[in-house]
């Protein structure tokens, strides 16, 4: 069950953001302006990026610097904060069809190993899809998990498992 309701989920959320209707005022509802263009035809551009390129990626003041989406104790859903991190990452993807990317799950000490390596592959995976769901191509993206083995902080505290729980993309030539 839960395997078809991220996906749906993710697919709900994607396009209930992604909406730029105006409302009915009588009842509120969401009309779409259709005024401009042929009818049943959307032009459909990328946001540009200054500094798109393969520097944008260890620039610190791009968003393409920030390789981690962090997720709640014991879940695989991406969180709204996430959203623009991982539009960026896609729009880089796609904009660059050569490079691939290595999404690694991790996850708190928190659970057994067994546990902790299937959650870790969730959150790969909903990474993994969530890329793919915004235009890039299934053959750039690998998930794997690296379960608990690979923590960021290595305190038993909450604020140390938080940082644990994540999902990390990896370009090539960095994994």
């Amino acid at each position: 069950m839960k395997k078809f309701v991220l996906p749906a989920l993710l697919v709900t959320l994607l396009a209930a953001c992604s909406s730029t209707g105006t409302f009915d005022q009588a009842g509120g509802t969401a009309v779409e302006d259709r005024s401009t263009g042929a009818p049943g035809v959307a032009t459909v551009t990328a946001p540009s990026m200054a500094g798109s390129g393969i520097a944008a990626l260890t620039d610190p003041n791009n968003i393409l610097s920030k390789r981690s989406v962090f997720f709640d104790f014991d879940q695989f859903v991406i969180k709204p904060e996430a959203r623009p991190l991982v539009e960026a990452h896609a729009r880089f993807l796609v904009q660059n069809p050569q490079m691939k990317m290595l999404i690694q799950g991790n996850t708190d000490e928190l659970g057994s190993r067994e546990y902790n390596l299937a959650l870790g592959q969730k959150r790969a995976d909903a990474v993994r899809q969530a890329l793919t769901l915004l235009g890039a191509k299934e053959s750039q993206i690998e998930s794997v998990s690296l379960g608990e083995e690979k923590p960021r902080c290595g305190e038993s505290n909450e604020s140390c498992f938080a940082q644990n729980r994540r999902g990390d993309m990896l370009y090539s030539g960095e994994f």
